[in-house]
């Protein structure tokens, strides 16, 4: 789904400053979105928990809430609440099917330290 002015209302556009996706990744997020069926966008966001105090979460809607900023990288549409963008700024999402220490990766410069899984970090 494309957004169209209407929709724009309830996002705020970002960019690539924001949290960037490399084509790796947005191969594997294509194939995910097609099988799935969940929705068109790619919400990410940060929670506590992991081993590291705040994990990554990821997952497909069909739509934003007031207030998200959507930033569209390497063609996937990618939406961010406020809250989270102050962790996220600058991040690279990568994906590598390595058979170890592969999957989907973070790369978040804010990160003081982060577990060897890439899904938590703590500031």
């Amino acid at each position: 789904m494309n957004l169209n002015v209407d929709d724009q209302m309830l996002y705020r556009v970002g960019n690539e400053n924001l949290v960037r996706v490399t084509p790796n990744a947005a191969t594997k997020i294509d194939e995910l979105k097609q099988r799935e069926n969940q929705g068109d966008f790619l919400r990410i966001r940060i929670t506590g928990g992991g081993c590291n105090g705040l994990s990554y979460k990821m997952k497909f809607v069909e739509d934003g809430k007031e207030g998200d900023i959507l930033v569209s990288s390497a063609g996937v549409q990618v939406l961010v609440d406020s809250k989270t963008t102050l962790y996220l700024r600058g991040t690279t999402l990568d994906y590598s099917d390595k058979l170890v220490a592969g999957g989907f990766k973070f790369s978040n410069p804010n990160a003081k330290a982060s577990c060897s899984c890439g899904e938590s970090f703590n500031l």
